[in-house]
């Protein structure tokens, strides 16, 4: 009972993960990464801002909410370290939990206190924004594979085929990419809108335009790339392990690489209106879930035979 109420603590953590993330991208969408100044933990100098504006509620909101996720997955470490024994899996995709989220709270305030944030258009805040979504999707597969493991899916074993093998590496360095391009090209989006999608194409296409506008057109390219590599690996990994459970994740990759791809589309189309890039970041996490999951199932260590 323990070990089940503590498997629905993981899942609403990694819930809870997602929604501040989305609420991170709102940050960066709506320039108020900058609300409470180049100060950290402080907010603008004060512990409570007194008479603040509505970008620096914005800002300390989120860092309420990204401060009470670190205690979420410190609270997930300390149960799954009573729970299991020493050596179990569960405790070192706990531990890998704990360390990608103190590593996030490290970068976040690397951007407030380099101000890396509102309308900072340097490189700088571009590689630092991609390392700090690289980040994230780490995060996030811990506290999923943390998930499976409590539920009773086995330890990873490298015991595969080699094709496994081939297309996991080749998955996650994809995935790892596509999240960081899109990363820059939602920073462009920000910094640089345009009032028409031709207007968008000629500033990408322009050699005198920001780096982050030249760089945002490889987005697309790497996203539909990436697409094509998650079919192979979704009907690799389905092939190899063929069971009702994978060939569900395998679907919900398929499906929501598809919906992505339109809404990709639709984002650029409407020139990247807020709602949309929220919801294009969820249905990423959507996609990296599946993928992982796919992962966990693939590489997990065969039962033991039965003797005769």
């Amino acid at each position: 009972m323990a070990i089940k109420r503590y498997e629905r603590y993981v899942w609403t953590v990694l819930g809870y993960t997602v929604l501040v993330i989305l609420w991170g991208a709102f940050v960066r969408a709506t320039g108020s990464g900058a609300g409470c100044g180049a100060h950290w933990p402080l907010c603008n100098g004060e512990i409570i801002p007194r008479e603040p504006m509505l970008e620096t509620i914005i800002e300390i909101s989120h860092r309420i909410t990204s401060g009470l996720l670190l205690f979420l997955i410190a609270g997930m470490l300390y149960i799954g370290f009573r729970l299991f024994p020493k050596g179990h899996i569960v405790r070192a995709g706990a531990v890998a939990s704990f360390v990608f989220v103190i590593i996030e709270a490290l970068l976040g305030a690397m951007l407030v206190l380099f101000e890396l944030v509102a309308h900072n258009p340097s490189m700088t805040r571009a590689y630092s924004m991609s390392l700090h979504l690289i980040n994230t999707l780490l995060l996030l597969a811990a506290i999923i594979m943390t998930g499976f493991w409590v539920r009773g899916v086995r330890a990873p074993t490298w015991d595969v085929p080699r094709p496994a093998k081939l297309w996991g590496i080749v998955g996650i360095l994809m995935m790892l990419i596509l999240g960081a391009s899109g990363g820059i090209a939602a920073l462009g989006d920000t910094l640089f809108p345009a009032t028409s999608f031709k207007e968008g194409l000629m500033q990408e296409l322009d050699a005198t335009s920001s780096i982050l506008l030249r760089l945002r057109i490889a987005h697309p390219a790497i996203a539909i790339a990436t697409g094509i590599v998650m079919l192979a690996v979704a009907r690799a990994f389905a092939t190899i392990q063929q069971t009702p459970i994978t060939q569900r994740y395998a679907w919900l990759l398929y499906g929501s690489f598809g919906l992505q791809i339109g809404l990709g589309t639709l984002n650029a189309v409407l020139l990247a209106p807020i709602w949309i890039q929220l919801l294009h970041l969820f249905l990423a996490d959507v996609i990296w879930f599946a993928f992982v999951a796919l992962i966990v199932y693939t590489f997990e260590q065969r039962a033991p035979e039965a003797s005769v």
